[in-house]
């Protein structure tokens, strides 16, 4: 079956075009085109744009779920439920925890993750455990370890090989050795929680990992003398940074020093969230800690910040709203630089011919009007 979507902007990947129609042929994307056939089967998005489906790259839960929860069931609701944030492709996060329950968590994430409905799961990102303590933010230090690939490997073996992304802190000990042989997999090395300085992070860098975890959150400042993590982020080259855009996290003249420093094209805008996305404030859990989610914030009892409840889609909204981009830059950096920078852009992150209908409607003010999967309308606001 042949459909046509109408709208006035559609964001492909070389630049945006418009106004015209999407071809949408059997739930894949077909081209772009001025004009369509008479009596042609036609979805009118007039005076609206289209972009491809947001890739949440780093998101531990919604809906009161948390990956950690080893829950089939609450994956599956957290896939349905975030097409209402017009995410269409995520990478279900973990948390540092015991070698056992992550064994548990990869294996159950394997064996749902083509059972989904929602929003597809394009891989596992293992957040830690291979961490230091100093920039624990909401990770069990007692859990954090240096890099195994042993370990590894009984987490991969586990999950069927679809851990996508792993992070770690450069100053462990091995971590050279451990990049190397995980990137030579395809699998993407992050680095974050960690108190590094700007030569070990380099090193890691060179052995082959290639994104900063949640950039300015959970990591040794920028200091003129030692540049540290920060200083890592905004000078490597061909590394991206996980940014979270709530406001909260990092201040917006922050922000855009970051943008500037690397543009738009080496920024993936994240979540970081937590189970109470889409739920009223209250008490909940992030792994083994209890968080209090108030003002737009969950925090963890002594008042770290822990994770988040942001929305994909109020992150792109966000930063045009802030003016550190333009709305063809922000859907970049909410779809297809996340999916690039996970090595997942084959899946997802573009409108392109012959790949997946996934795709979202916005307003010109980038409200979420609709979200598409395979081509059929999945969400409406």
């Amino acid at each position: 079956m042949t459909q046509y979507i109408k709208a006035d902007k559609f964001f492909l990947k070389s630049g945006q075009v418009g106004p015209g129609f999407l071809e949408i042929n059997d739930g894949k994307f077909g081209s772009f085109t001025k004009e369509v056939p008479t009596n042609a089967d036609v979805i009118d998005h007039s005076g609206k744009w289209i972009a491809p489906g947001l890739v949440d790259t780093h998101i531990h839960g919604y809906m009161n779920h948390d990956v950690m929860d080893n829950d089939a069931e609450g994956i599956k609701v957290m896939s349905e439920a975030l097409l209402s944030c017009g995410v269409t492709s995520f990478l279900p996060t973990t948390l540092t925890s015991s070698r056992e329950l992550l064994t548990k968590v990869a294996r159950t994430i394997g064996d749902v993750h083509e059972d989904v409905e929602g929003a597809k799961i394009q891989g596992i990102y293992f957040e830690g455990p291979f961490f230091t303590e100093k920039y624990k933010g909401a990770q069990n230090p007692g859990y954090f370890s240096d890099p195994s690939l042993e370990i590894f490997n009984e987490w991969q073996d586990a999950s069927g090989g679809i851990i996508k992304k792993i992070a770690l802190a450069p100053e462990r000990e091995g971590v050279s050795e451990f990049v190397k042989e995980v990137t030579s997999q395809g699998v993407v090395v992050a680095l974050g929680h960690s108190d590094a300085t700007l030569e070990e992070a380099q090193k890691a860098v060179e052995a082959g990992a290639s994104v900063f975890v949640h950039a300015f959150n959970g990591m040794r400042g920028l200091h003129h003398r030692e540049p540290g993590m920060v200083g890592a982020t905004m000078t490597l080259h061909d590394v991206y940074a996980e940014l979270i855009c709530d406001g909260h996290h990092v201040h917006h003249k922050a922000m855009d020093v970051l943008v500037k420093t690397k543009g738009h094209d080496h920024i993936a805008l994240i979540t970081d969230c937590m189970m109470a996305g889409g739920m009223p404030d209250g008490e909940y859990m992030l792994g083994e800690f209890p968080v209090v989610v108030a003002e737009g914030t969950a925090r963890m009892k002594e008042g770290n910040l822990a994770g988040s409840i942001l929305k994909l889609k109020e992150a792109l909204k966000n930063v045009v709203d802030w003016g550190m981009a333009t709305p063809e830059q922000a859907v970049m950096m909410a779809s297809l630089i996340p999916a690039v920078s996970c090595n997942i852009d084959d899946k997802c992150g573009m409108i392109a011919a012959g790949r997946d209908a996934d795709f979202i409607v916005l307003t010109p003010e980038l409200e979420l009007e609709a979200t598409y999967l395979d081509g059929a309308c999945r969400y409406e606001a």
